[in-house]
């Protein structure tokens, strides 16, 4: 499938990252954005190569793609085979960590011994790699917040902030951090709570595809379907900015290439407004399995978001109005913390949840808060402040 690069982008990250002046960068680069809308896509197939292109080492680690082992084995195993590339580097650190031998292939270049190990540590690794290669080191962990979900990523997170400063201090190249995620808020929790290894390094918004990618779209449509960017960008606002429904509606008018300019709008404004209705009702269809107080908690914290405290008398009392008010439910169950507990446990194993390991909860991804409000499930109880303060039940 055709790619569309973001050059510019990458140039104006890439300077931004490896120059020395720019004390931000040295903190670490956080970049948030919704989840598919081209984020990844840039990382690997433009931001590395721009990077590479000016000399640094990168490192890429993708804790979604990966999300089936734990966040920390995939950060530490990312830099393990990077350093498995330099044998003379690999050497120098089995003679440091008291390795007789060294197999290239892993049987005693254990992952156990590169970083967060009692011999070698993770800082003395990456310094090694740094003033072998004389090159800056940029470390990329895409959908990084998926790292405070165990106590083995948090530590890897520490590890890092600790060669962070290792390498950007005296005789080495440098390292940098560069993390992304696709929620705002789970990813501010790395760097808005000061238990977090990174507090107070900057984030900003990734910026989402613009019109020089509607252009693109346009240009590969059939000539006869005389689409414009001005038209599309509407649509791309109903996608969530997704480049994977753009390239649905393409696929939609490559079916003939005899098209008016009417008819190819008409198909390929029907064909992204079914798949975004198509995707709230199906989610709306699994909102509507869940028990009555596994809803009220769900449409309760989308509606609060960070403000969300799910133990508090005042959150127990909102949960029972819109069992009540809302839905129109009796309430069959007793509401308390065990209860609570029990339903923010299933909506976790559903998928609709996210929950950091200090036992902090988000949606999985914006769509889930895109059906609730396309369903009217958000009301004002469910926004019904919570007032920090009051004694938990």
């Amino acid at each position: 499938m055709p790619i569309f690069h973001r050059t510019a982008l990458a140039q104006e990250l890439a300077t931004h990252i490896l120059d020395d002046d720019l004390a931000p960068a040295r903190s670490g680069l956080f970049l948030g954005a919704r989840r598919r809308t081209g984020k990844s896509t840039f990382l690997q197939q433009d931001l590395c190569p721009e990077l590479k292109r000016r000399g640094a080492i990168v490192i890429y680690a993708d804790l979604w793609e990966e999300r089936d082992q734990d966040p920390g084995d995939v950060i530490i195993e990312a830099i393990r085979e990077e350093l498995a590339r330099h044998e003379s580097v690999v050497m120098r650190f089995a003679r440091s960590a008291g390795m007789e031998r060294v197999n290239m292939g892993g049987v005693a270049f254990t992952m156990d011994r590169v970083g967060l190990g009692k011999q070698v540590s993770l800082a003395k690794a990456l310094a090694m790699l740094s003033d072998e290669c004389q090159r800056m080191i940029v470390l990329i962990v895409d959908e990084a917040q998926h790292a405070i979900t165990t106590d083995k990523g948090s530590n890897a997170l520490y590890a890092l902030k600790a060669a962070r400063d290792k390498l950007n201090m005296g005789p080495h190249h440098g390292l940098r951090i560069v993390a992304t995620g696709s929620n705002r808020d789970k990813l501010a929790m790395l760097v808005e709570w000061k238990d977090q290894a990174f507090f107070c390094a900057p984030m900003k918004e990734f910026p989402p595809l613009g019109v020089d990618y509607l252009n693109w779209i346009c240009e590969r449509a059939p000539a006869s379907a005389a689409l414009n960017a001005g038209a599309l960008s509407t649509l791309f606002e109903r996608s969530g900015y997704r480049p994977e429904w753009m390239q649905i509606g393409l696929n939609a008018l490559a079916l003939r290439d005899n098209w008016t300019p009417e008819e190819a709008a008409a198909v390929f404004a029907e064909t992204i407004e079914s798949r975004a209705d198509s995707r709230i009702q199906n989610l709306l269809a699994l909102i509507g399995l869940l028990s009555p107080l596994q809803s009220a908690v769900l449409r309760v914290l989308a509606a609060q978001g960070r403000r969300f405290v799910p133990f508090w008398n005042r959150t127990l009392e909102t949960f029972r109005l819109v069992i009540e008010q809302d839905d129109g439910n009796d309430v069959d169950e007793p509401i308390n913390v065990e209860t609570v507990q029990q339903a923010l446990d299933a909506l976790k194993d559903k998928g609709f949840l996210w929950r950091s390991v200090h036992g902090v909860y988000a949606l999985e991804e914006f769509g889930i808060r895109e059906a609730l409000e396309e369903g009217r499930l958000l009301t004002e109880s469910t926004q019904r402040v919570t007032l920090m303060g009051r004694q938990a039940a």
